[in-house]
Protein backbone atom coordinates (compact mmCIF):
# COMPACT_ATOMS: atom_id res chain seq x y z
CA UNK A 1 0.00 0.00 0.00
CA UNK A 2 1.62 3.23 -1.26
CA UNK A 3 5.04 1.56 -1.06
CA UNK A 4 4.89 1.40 2.74
CA UNK A 5 6.15 -1.70 4.46
CA UNK A 6 5.06 -2.83 7.92
CA UNK A 7 8.18 -1.33 9.50
CA UNK A 8 7.52 2.08 7.95
CA UNK A 9 3.87 2.03 9.05
CA UNK A 10 4.92 1.11 12.59
CA UNK A 11 7.43 3.97 12.60
CA UNK A 12 4.74 6.41 11.41
CA UNK A 13 2.36 5.28 14.17
CA UNK A 14 5.10 5.64 16.76
CA UNK A 15 5.94 9.15 15.51
CA UNK A 16 2.24 10.10 15.60
CA UNK A 17 1.97 8.90 19.21
CA UNK A 18 5.06 10.89 20.17
CA UNK A 19 4.01 14.07 18.35
CA UNK A 20 0.32 14.05 19.35
CA UNK A 21 0.94 12.90 22.86
CA UNK A 22 -0.94 10.42 25.02
CA UNK A 23 -3.53 12.94 26.30
CA UNK A 24 -4.76 13.97 22.78
CA UNK A 25 -4.34 10.56 21.11
CA UNK A 26 -7.86 9.21 21.95
CA UNK A 27 -9.50 12.31 20.48
CA UNK A 28 -7.53 12.11 17.22
CA UNK A 29 -8.00 8.35 16.91
CA UNK A 30 -11.76 8.92 17.30
CA UNK A 31 -11.62 11.55 14.53
CA UNK A 32 -9.68 9.18 12.29
CA UNK A 33 -12.27 6.45 12.87
CA UNK A 34 -15.08 8.85 11.94
CA UNK A 35 -13.27 9.88 8.74
CA UNK A 36 -12.77 6.25 7.76
CA UNK A 37 -16.47 5.50 8.36
CA UNK A 38 -17.50 8.59 6.33
CA UNK A 39 -15.20 7.55 3.48
CA UNK A 40 -16.58 4.02 3.46
CA UNK A 41 -20.15 5.36 3.53
CA UNK A 42 -19.38 7.69 0.60
CA UNK A 43 -17.92 4.83 -1.44
CA UNK A 44 -20.92 2.61 -0.70
CA UNK A 45 -23.35 5.39 -1.66
CA UNK A 46 -21.45 6.03 -4.89
CA UNK A 47 -21.63 2.32 -5.78
CA UNK A 48 -25.37 2.18 -5.08
CA UNK A 49 -25.98 5.35 -7.11
CA UNK A 50 -23.90 4.07 -10.01
CA UNK A 51 -25.74 0.74 -10.10
CA UNK A 52 -29.13 2.47 -9.96
CA UNK A 53 -28.25 4.91 -12.77
CA UNK A 54 -26.62 2.33 -15.05
CA UNK A 55 -29.47 -0.14 -14.70
CA UNK A 56 -29.60 -3.90 -14.51
CA UNK A 57 -27.49 -4.74 -17.58
CA UNK A 58 -24.26 -3.42 -16.13
CA UNK A 59 -23.94 -5.72 -13.12
CA UNK A 60 -21.78 -8.22 -14.96
CA UNK A 61 -19.75 -5.58 -16.82
CA UNK A 62 -16.05 -6.40 -17.07
CA UNK A 63 -14.38 -3.15 -16.00
CA UNK A 64 -10.95 -4.39 -17.08
CA UNK A 65 -12.06 -4.21 -20.71
CA UNK A 66 -12.72 -0.48 -20.26
CA UNK A 67 -9.27 0.25 -18.87
CA UNK A 68 -7.61 2.77 -21.21
CA UNK A 69 -4.17 1.39 -20.40
CA UNK A 70 -4.96 -1.70 -22.46
CA UNK A 71 -5.12 0.36 -25.66
CA UNK A 72 -1.41 0.38 -26.36
CA UNK A 73 -0.96 1.23 -30.06
CA UNK A 74 2.09 -1.00 -30.32
CA UNK A 75 0.12 -4.00 -29.04
CA UNK A 76 -2.81 -3.27 -31.36
CA UNK A 77 -0.52 -3.09 -34.42
CA UNK A 78 1.35 -6.20 -33.35
CA UNK A 79 -1.90 -8.16 -33.00
CA UNK A 80 -3.19 -6.86 -36.33
CA UNK A 81 -0.01 -7.97 -38.11
CA UNK A 82 -0.22 -11.42 -36.55
CA UNK A 83 -3.66 -11.89 -38.05
CA UNK A 84 -3.96 -15.14 -39.96
CA UNK A 85 -4.37 -15.05 -43.72
CA UNK A 86 -7.84 -16.31 -44.52
CA UNK A 87 -8.86 -17.65 -47.91
CA UNK A 88 -10.45 -15.15 -50.26
CA UNK A 89 -14.14 -15.49 -50.93
CA UNK A 90 -15.63 -15.27 -54.44
CA UNK A 91 -16.31 -11.52 -54.28
CA UNK A 92 -12.75 -10.76 -53.25
CA UNK A 93 -11.42 -12.91 -56.09
CA UNK A 94 -13.59 -11.11 -58.65
CA UNK A 95 -12.71 -7.65 -57.34
CA UNK A 96 -8.99 -8.25 -57.54
CA UNK A 97 -7.19 -6.01 -60.02
CA UNK A 98 -5.90 -7.69 -63.15
CA UNK A 99 -2.14 -7.25 -63.43
CA UNK A 100 -1.14 -5.05 -66.34
CA UNK A 101 1.89 -6.11 -68.34
CA UNK A 102 4.19 -3.32 -69.44
CA UNK A 103 4.60 -2.50 -73.13
CA UNK A 104 7.55 -3.93 -74.98
CA UNK A 105 10.05 -1.63 -76.66
CA UNK A 106 8.56 -0.24 -79.87
CA UNK A 107 5.06 -1.60 -79.10
CA UNK A 108 2.23 0.88 -79.50
CA UNK A 109 -0.35 1.48 -76.83
CA UNK A 110 -3.78 -0.01 -77.46
CA UNK A 111 -6.16 2.44 -79.06
CA UNK A 112 -9.93 2.28 -79.45
CA UNK A 113 -11.22 4.73 -82.08
CA UNK A 114 -14.85 4.18 -80.98
CA UNK A 115 -14.12 5.25 -77.41
CA UNK A 116 -13.25 8.82 -78.35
Amino acid sequence: MFGLSAEKLLLLVLLAVLIIGPERLPHYSKLLGEWVRKGKRMIDNAQVQMKSELGDGFEDLDWKKLDPRQYDPRRIVREALKEEMRPQNAAEKLNRAVPVKPLELGETAPFDPEAT
